[in-house]
């Protein structure tokens, strides 16, 4: 079904028009402050990045992602849109060959834009699964998408009527790419527990099977050389194939993992292709391998792209959130543009509110400016996901933990001043005592940390073999809140490291614990355990003193990754894994509002201390802040979605 839509939706943000430039030393600028959804005040980062794609004439970048489209000046690396309406990260990207419309797809729809205005002008909606790959037909009449439904559709790009669905194909489409000619469709199609491992060739006109040539992996890029004579396939390999007898004609290996992404170059002559964090060049007549582009990109290459004068090749980085700018005839990097991040594990204000700290994925902690939204340091030093961050009462160190080491810095200069090792799995969790001369980290354990001298006091056991979601200590010190995938929350002397409580409810896994400003309730967020195979999300509100659940608050579609009280108690924050923030009444229960704006996971939720700002981190790689002062939160009677208190806890 087609909807033709006249004005760009309100469902995720606000606006497009981004005509704000944004200089290449910094993360985040002005142009983070446009097109937020309604009750941000800021964007932090970009996001992450999935796809690139040059336009016709050269003069413009997309950059595809966890945000929506970012489009780049491709000579100044200036933004110029953000186009956001899409439910979750876009997968691909598309100009139409005259360079006037984009198109997009990802959450089971394709959406064409106005190139230089950044209108919506039609919502194309079939796939019943997300949306991998789009491509225009040579002549611009015709849109292929290609998507996890494992079909592929042919659209009239200027009605968006649907005109025909393709199967064959036993899995996902990961790739779809016309002929030079515009004669024939070639799809790609993704391998899973047997799937079909093919490349497919149709008749792009009447939509007939050609050939299926035949793959021994999973093939996730497919691309003609501008003759049409040669069509490559990234996989496990890279594989070039007589376009016309489907006859196999070369392997290019070197590859350490799957090749995400394959492109030719503008004159045919070299092939690029990219996965493994590294980007190769190749002859593309002979296979003899050309450039090497590493040690750049930290992870996955999911995208690669030539300037229509082939001077140029874009590669975007999907984990370490970089777009990066090769000389394509050389190898040698031009530009990155560092305001692609991450997905953001964890966010913590400091005790001032002047810095906002974002912990992700790529390993990396980020300092930012939480009035201005300008990043101000990164520090670097873990070798995987950075879990979780928080800053000492007096805000001058800063804690992070993800790799199964928990780092110290100094919060203003970035200098590390302690690496405290023990923990045998990733930190999911790290927090100071109010006095801050303790800090706690959850892993497989708790252990408790001198926070000066990094010294270990305490190893606390008693989690049943299961990860240590969430740490969090009580507003007097006196006593350690633990969450865990064991569906238990255990409440701890923090001086003693003596077991006090257990509190159980029904959940699998408790993602979060958060006290309340007054010390008197505990919350714990996580999977709601009583629907078989798992449910959605669910926060429990727990009186500390006697251990009875007071409240349930039901809701979120998924997990709830993180719950936080407002300094004055009054309001709670949830998190989830539906990409929605949720505010709570902290005495009855009662839902006020609903945060719509992140397109992935909220993992992390963080008042600032005066209560105005909060904060959410997203898988969608950025941090979005909230302007509370929009929002009206008052105390109302008890809603459906509240449950009666239920005794839940067990004495040590």
């Amino acid at each position: 079904m087609m909807q033709s839509v006249k004005h760009p939706s309100w469902l995720l943000s606000v606006g497009l028009l981004l005509f704000m430039a944004l200089t290449s030393s910094c993360g985040t600028q002005a142009a983070e402050f446009e097109s937020l959804p309604v009750g941000a005040s800021a964007r932090l980062g970009r996001g992450t990045v999935v796809a690139v794609q040059y336009s016709p004439d050269g003069t413009r970048l997309a950059v595809g992602g966890g945000v929506g489209i970012w489009l780049y000046d491709a000579h100044s690396h200036e933004v110029l849109l953000l186009l956001t309406d899409h439910t979750s990260a876009v997968w691909s990207v598309a100009f139409s060959p005259d360079g006037e419309t984009l198109a997009s797809g990802d959450d089971g729809t394709v959406r064409l834009w106005d190139a230089r205005t950044g209108t919506l002008q039609h919502t194309l909606e079939g796939h019943s699964r997300s949306v991998n790959s789009v491509a225009f037909s040579p002549d611009g009449e015709t849109l292929a998408s290609g998507g996890g439904d494992g079909t592929v559709r042919l659209w009239d790009a200027r009605t968006g009527t649907l005109q025909h669905t393709l199967e064959g194909h036993t899995d996902w489409v990961n790739s779809v790419a016309f002929s030079p000619d515009g004669e024939t469709l070639a799809s790609g199609a993704l391998a899973s527990g047997g799937g079909d491992r093919t490349v497919r060739l149709w008749d792009a006109h009447t939509g007939t099977l050609q050939h299926t040539l035949e793959n021994r992996s999973s093939v996730y890029s497919v691309a003609f050389s501008p003759d049409g004579e040669t069509l490559a396939g990234g996989g496990g390999t890279v594989r070039l194939w007589d376009a016309r007898t489907g006859t196999l004609q070369h392997t290019f290996e070197g590859h350490a993992d799957w090749v995400q992404s394959v492109a030719f170059s503008p004159d045919g002559e070299t092939l690029a292709s990219g996965g493994d964090g590294i980007v190769r060049l190749w002859d593309a007549r002979t296979g003899t391998l050309q450039h090497t582009l590493e040690g750049r990109h930290t992870d996955w290459v999911w995208s690669v792209a030539f300037s229509p004068d082939g001077e140029t090749l874009a590669s975007g980085g999907y984990w370490d959130g970089t777009v990066r700018l090769w000389d394509a005839r050389t190898g040698i990097l031009q530009h990155t543009l560092e305001g692609q991040t991450d997905w953001v594990q964890s966010v913590a204000f400091s005790p001032d509110g002047e810095t906002l700290a974002s912990g992700s994925r790529d390993g990396t902690v980020r300092l930012w400016d939480a009035r201005t939204g300008t990043l101000q340091h990164t520090f670097e030093g873990h070798a995987d996901w950075v879990q979780s961050v928080a800053f000492s009462p007096d805000g001058e160190t800063l804690a992070s933990g993800g790799d199964g080491i928990v780092r110290l810095w100094h919060a203003r200069t970035g200098t590390l001043q302690h690496t405290l090792e023990g923990h045998w799995d990733s930190d999911n969790s790290v927090a100071f005592s109010p006095d801050g001369e303790t800090l706690a980290s959850g892993s497989g354990t708790v252990r408790l940390w001198d926070a000066r001298t990094g010294t270990l006091q305490h190893t606390l056991e008693g989690h049943h073999d299961r990860s240590v979601n969430s740490v969090a200590f009580s507003p007097d010190g006196g006593t350690l809140a633990s969450g865990s995938w064991d569906g238990a929350v255990r409440l701890w002397d923090a001086r003693t490291g003596t077991l006090q409580h257990i509190f159980v409810g029904p959940t699998f896994w408790a993602q979060s614990v958060a006290f309340s400003p007054d010390g008197e309730t505990l919350a714990s967020g996580g999977e709601d355990g009583t629907v078989a195979g798992g449910g959605g999300g669910i926060v429990f509100l727990w009186d500390v003193r006697t251990g009875t659940l007071q409240h349930t608050l039901e809701g979120h579609a998924d997990w709830v990754h993180s719950v936080a009280f407002s300094p004055d108690g009054e309001i709670l924050a949830s998190g989830g894994g539906d990409g929605t923030v949720r505010l709570w009444d902290a005495r009855t229960g009662t839902l006020q509002h609903t945060l719509e704006g992140h397109t992935f996971r909220v993992h992390s939720v963080a008042f600032s201390p005066d209560g105005e700002t909060l904060a959410s981190g997203s898988w969608d790689g950025t941090v979005l802040l909230w302007d509370l002062g929009q929002f009206e939160v008052s105390a109302q009677p008890n809603a459906g979605s509240v449950h009666p208190a239920l005794p839940g806890a067990t004495q040590e």
